[in-house]
């Protein structure tokens, strides 16, 4: 069922969260640092410390000026020479320091955000991935939270030392001299207005930007997984010019915030500029007059640069929060996402389910409907029973409802109404963990995973012993292919599997279902894109696979359905017929039609031909 949350969003990499204050995100973010309140403490102090020496090298350069070479007096020279090498190595050792522990904090608090994101895209229902694309989802993993975190990270220490710094130089200049100090308040209401421009503008050009890079990395994945196809159809152009699009989408937003960033920040370094200009020359008249020198003048000019390097910093930071306000929108729109229905078994668990054991596979839908939207049923009124061990084959056009009725028993969608039990089980109060257990699949494209041969049938059970491998592998008439592999079963397969035939491959996946031994079967009958002798060796491995379970296949082959102890003719989302191949056939309805239309062996084609006629 798709996400009840933005039905707008469906498939669409551009489609972005609701707005959220920088606040919130501040806030939430936070909870991801206070595991590592020592490693924040630690950066800060010594952050603090090493600007604590940094302060002393204006008041060195005035002592050096006034007191070493205007006096003359050089035998002072190489103590106060000494003194500021001594603050220079003090203040860079725990500059140093500082670095190692922010880095350390920051990789834990990414690790920690991302770990989240990434659990909690696991346990979010099928239909929220059926409206977004792959690759905006990875941009949200990969590069959102990494911006997210550095608001707090790169925030809580620089602000903190910029924050600590401005109040501390202040303190100082205006205790050096109140009349200076005071010119050198005269930018602030510039520096004040730039910020509050910046901040006021910033989150929808940078909200441009992180919705822009989604979407380009939503297309170049796409394209990359079917590159086979672009270059089967001759599409390189089409496809370069929709790159370009999404890349000239990514390079517009991106100059718009860079075009920004080029007005506000050197109008506030000008604005900075322009203080240390009315300080010279206010303190150039106290010179003349003799109020006085010209270590002091000097001195607190070091001072300033002091006081207007982190109101910079300050600028930056803001830049820093604007983009990650927007990314933040992203990684909190997985997180705060609505979960399928909990998986835990823990029963002393408020919201847990209890676990389903292991069942007969007696499976009864009672008037079962879905849509996936209100005004489009998929399904209505399904009412069907089948005992253990039996057989239900679904066929029916395209579009029938035949893969959604299946894909509600291991609830990947939740029933718009009626009820599913299993053993007498209601499938919806027991936790999900438990009831996919009972359940395997084996899909007409079967997924495997880019690692080894080994690792893709263990999916089935992780546990499994060798001897529980090669037997699955044997049952599934896959282990002699295996056997010839040049690493065997530590044979590399490739992304998707695409170093393995389809016939390979589905003899993999049913490998992985024969070690799970589920007492459930969902079989998406997969033979008619391989040849007989390969068609014939998946057929005699889906029957060991079938022998003894209750299986549910959406079949395309006359050869399978005559096996079935049921079938079910579906059109339009509902059970138009039922029965044995002999009963339907006797009751010459719609399938008795279709079986004798049917010169091929595909049922669709079938389906397609009575249509047309």
């Amino acid at each position: 069922m798709p996400s009840r949350r933005h039905p707008a969003a469906a498939l669409d990499p551009t489609f972005t969260a609701p707005a959220r204050s920088t606040f919130e995100i501040v806030r939430r973010v936070a909870v991801y640092l206070r595991p590592y309140r020592r490693m924040a403490l630690g950066t800060v102090a010594c952050a603090v410390l090493s600007l604590v020496f940094s302060f002393a090298f204006p008041k060195l350069t005035q002592f050096t000026i006034d007191q070493v070479i205007v006096p003359q007096r050089y035998d002072r020279l190489a103590p106060v020479m000494l003194a500021l090498l001594g603050a220079f190595l003090l203040r860079d050792l725990f500059n140093s320091l500082r670095i190692l522990i922010n880095n350390t904090f920051e990789q834990n608090v990414i690790y920690d955000m991302r770990c989240a994101v990434y659990a909690r895209l696991q346990r979010l229902p099928v239909g929220y991935f059926d409206q977004r694309a792959s690759g905006d989802l990875m941009t949200r993993v990969v590069e959102d939270v990494n911006a997210v975190e550095r608001v707090l990270i790169d925030g809580t220490e620089q602000g903190t030392v910029a924050i600590l710094s401005v109040v501390g130089v202040l303190a100082i200049l205006f205790y050096t001299n109140a009349t200076l100090a005071w010119v050198a308040m005269a930018p602030l209401p510039l520096l004040s207005g730039g910020a509050l421009w910046y901040t006021l503008t910033a989150h929808g050009r940078y909200r441009r930007q992180r919705t822009a890079a989604s979407a380009l990395n939503a297309l170049l994945m796409d394209n990359l997984q079917g590159i086979r196809q672009i270059k089967v159809f001759g599409r390189e152009d089409h496809e370069d010019h929709r790159f370009a699009e999404r890349a000239d989408a990514l390079r517009r937003s991106t100059l718009g915030v860079m075009r920004a960033w080029a007005l506000y920040s050197p109008a506030m370094s000008f604005a900075t500029a322009l203080g240390t200009a009315l300080v010279l020359w206010v303190g150039g008249r106290q010179m003349q007059a003799g109020h006085m020198s010209l270590g002091q003048l000097v001195g607190f000019l070091f001072y300033l640069a002091l006081f207007y390097e982190p109101v910079g910093r300050l600028h930056g930071l803001n830049q820093m929060l604007q983009a990650a306000r927007a990314a933040g929108e992203r990684v909190f729109d997985i997180l705060d996402a609505p979960e399928e229905r909990p998986v835990a078994v823990d029963l002393s668990a408020d919201t847990a389910k209890p676990p389903l054991p292991r069942v007969r596979g007696e499976v009864v839908y009672e008037n079962v409907g879905f849509h996936y939207q209100p005004d489009r049923p998929v399904l209505r009124g399904i009412c069907l029973r089948t005992r253990p061990g039996e057989m239900v084959a679904l066929v029916g056009p395209t579009g029938a409802g035949k893969s959604t009725l299946v894909n509600l028993l291991p609830a990947f969608y939740e029933l718009s109404e009626g009820r599913i039990t299993i053993d007498g089980l209601d499938t919806s109060q027991v936790s999900l963990a438990s009831l996919r257990a009972q359940i395997a699949v084996v899909s007409q494209e079967p997924f495997l995973f880019n690692g080894t041969v080994r690792e893709n049938i263990l999916y089935g059970k992780l546990d499994a012993t060798d001897a529980e491998l090669l037997d699955a592998s044997r049952a599934a008439n896959c282990h002699e292919f295996i056997s010839r592999l040049p690493r065997g079963y530590d044979a590399r397969v490739g992304e998707r599997g695409v170093k393995l035939s389809v016939g390979e491959k589905q003899r993999v996946s049913i490998a992985r279902a024969l070690l799970k031994n589920a007492p459930i079967l969902i079989l998406d009958e997969a033979t008619a894109s391989v040849d007989t002798a390969t068609e014939r060796l998946i057929q005699e491995a889906l029957e060991r696979l079938m022998a003894g379970r209750t299986s549910f296949v959406i079949a395309h082959r006359l050869s399978t359905i005559r096996r079935a102890d049921q079938i079910l003719v579906l059109q339009k989302g509902e059970i138009l017929e039922r029965g044995t191949h002999e009963q339907l056939l006797a009751r010459n309805g719609l399938y008795a039609r279709l079986a004798r239309i049917q010169n091929t062996t595909f049922i669709e084609e079938s389906f397609a031909k009575l249509s047309a006629g």
